[in-house]
């Protein structure tokens, strides 16, 4: 069984950097596809960055240039460099593992406020 904790969301003004960190507890954290996704209230949950087991990154096209995802496959940790963040990057943010054993494994959220 694999279980998800994110940290790092918090209050960040407009302009300013978070750094969420996702840790997975469990096996097959290298075999996995990791990635973080973000809900807005009243807004469907989107893709905001996702990282193969080789470190081959893909951003959606809102993030290209501002946030960065990357892995630590040791310690079985996922992060997500947030820089330039705007109001309308507020949401929960969710990190996912997805292997072809386990399927979709959700954590469950961190906040991030953007606001003056």
């Amino acid at each position: 069984q694999v279980q998800l904790v994110e940290s790092g969301g918090g209050l960040v003004q407009p302009g300013g950097s978070l750094r969420l960190s996702c840790s997975a507890s469990g096996s097959d954290f290298s075999l996995a596809l990791m990635g973080w996704y973000r809900q807005a209230p009243g807004k469907a949950r989107e893709l905001v960055a996702d990282i193969t087991t080789g470190g081959r990154a893909n951003y959606a096209d809102p993030m290209k240039g501002r946030f960065t995802i990357s892995r630590d496959n040791a310690k079985k940790m996922v992060y997500l460099q947030m820089n330039s963040l705007k109001p309308e990057d507020t949401a929960v943010y969710y990190c996912k593992l997805y292997s072809g054993l386990l399927g979709d494994v959700w954590g469950q959220g961190t906040q991030v406020t953007v606001s003056s």
